[in-house]
């Protein structure tokens, strides 16, 4: 069968979806991935065919920075403790976290002209099966159009079904449903309708612990997450035996891609490590250093180094919640120390979940939220996972329990006969 992938601007949602892709290759299928024009390079260093759909539109970064979020309260415990809970996303008022979301991904990543190319490979191509990153919703409408199957690719918690669980629960009737007045007047144009799959898919593909908090109600197939960086050579000296405890501090690239802030002061997790006895990997480009004039003597600065060839070196990680860095980390059995971002848009896609997780299985830390973080708070965090050693057993115990997850190879078989059981008629 014909399997059509569908990825959002941002490399690491793409890289998730590597592993399955190559998986459908490896049994047999085609398959093609499909996303905006500043991730053509990246897909096709994936060794995958591929597409690029919509014209090309000013840098992500200006993009970003041009989206003015609706105001609302999302995070009044974050907001008094600089910790979060996932449970209280949303709680003032869903609807507008839900607006909130949907312009972002309208306005920023997916607009009506891209949507409507993709239809139009779709209609060329006739894949049997979409599978949509959980905001690329135009694969969504594709596969509907053509009478494909399809399914939600989540990367972390699923942030859209709880928020629009919560907005159902309040009643859309007098505030409107923003996806459907998005998405609704496209698939009429096509000569179909909107419903709830359009959201949320025929069923979703999750590649994440069993422990990460998901809301009920919808049709999840578990997955084992096998992390995949990219294309990269690693360097010589990432094999020698560190000399000490090696740390990396990284804030992932998707929002540095991106320019997304609300992260921690670098000039701050520099001086939380200065004085420890401990070698640091820190992944920052020239952007995120900025002003920071003084890198401490037991910091190493690298652009990018493949955390797959990394991570197995290291005692602890220090990062924001990107789901590359979580994954890898889990494979190697590395304690975690979680700083997410202040921003809503982007602390609620895991983060939260991720910190509170690792933190009650006594296998991480969640440190504090990006701009409450201080130094001190860092260095007792890094010493408390290095220096008791329950951390990395606990670390090793999740790795054990994820290993025990199917694994891409083994859920193909499932998508095929879901693929049979879903596929509506061609037009």
């Amino acid at each position: 069968m014909r399997v059509l992938f569908v990825t959002n601007p941002f490399k690491a949602h793409l890289y998730a979806q590597v592993p399955l892709a190559w998986a459908f290759r490896a049994a047999g299928h085609e398959v093609c991935v499909a996303g905006p024009p500043e991730v053509a390079e990246a897909i096709a260093h994936c060794g995958l065919p591929g597409v690029s759909i919509g014209a090309e539109m000013p840098p992500l970064q200006e993009r970003v920075a041009g989206f003015e979020a609706p105001e609302g309260p999302c995070d009044p415990r974050g907001d008094r403790t600089g910790k979060s809970v996932q449970s209280d996303y949303g709680w003032g008022d869903p609807h507008i976290e839900l607006r909130d979301f949907t312009l972002g991904v309208h306005q920023v990543f997916f607009p009506d002209a891209m949507t409507d190319d993709l239809v139009g490979f779709a209609r060329s191509w006739l894949p049997d099966l979409v599978i949509w990153d959980s905001s690329a919703f135009p694969g969504a409408v594709a596969a509907q159009v053509v009478g494909a199957a399809h399914a939600r690719f989540i990367l972390s918690v699923d942030r859209v079904a709880q928020v629009r669980s919560a907005c159902r629960a309040a009643g859309f009737d007098s505030v409107g449903d923003p996806l459907r007045d998005w998405l609704q007047p496209i698939l009429q144009r096509y000569g179909r309708d909107f419903d709830e799959t359009t959201v949320l898919g025929q069923w979703t593909i999750a590649p994440t612990p069993r422990w990460i908090w998901q809301p009920d109600g919808v049709h999840y197939l578990p997955m084992r997450s096998v992390p995949f960086n990219g294309p990269a050579t690693t360097p010589r000296w990432v094999y020698e035996p560190p000399a000490r405890k090696r740390v990396c501090i990284t804030q992932g690239i998707s929002h540095r891609d991106a320019g997304i802030g609300g992260v921690a002061s670098v000039g701050d997790l520099f001086k939380a490590v200065a004085d420890l006895d401990i070698e640091v990997i820190a992944t920052f480009n020239a952007q995120q250093l900025g002003s920071t004039s003084a890198i401490p003597d037991n910091v190493r600065v690298v652009d990018f180094v493949p955390f797959t060839s990394l991570l197995p070196t290291c005692s602890a990680i220090v990062h924001d919640g990107g789901v590359g860095s979580f994954a890898t980390a889990l494979e190697n059995a590395v304690p975690q120390i979680i700083v997410p971002h202040d921003s809503k848009v982007e602390k609620w896609w895991g983060p939260v979940a991720m910190g509170d997780g690792l933190e009650s299985r006594g296998a991480g830390v969640y440190a504090a939220n990006g701009h409450s973080l201080t130094p001190d708070i860092l260095r007792d965090s890094l010493k408390l996972v290095l220096e008791d050693p329950s951390f990395a057993a606990n670390a090793a115990r999740l790795r054990t329990e994820m290993r025990g997850m199917p694994t891409p190879s083994d859920v193909v078989p499932a998508l095929e006969k879901l693929t049979a059981d879903h596929r509506g008629s061609r037009p």
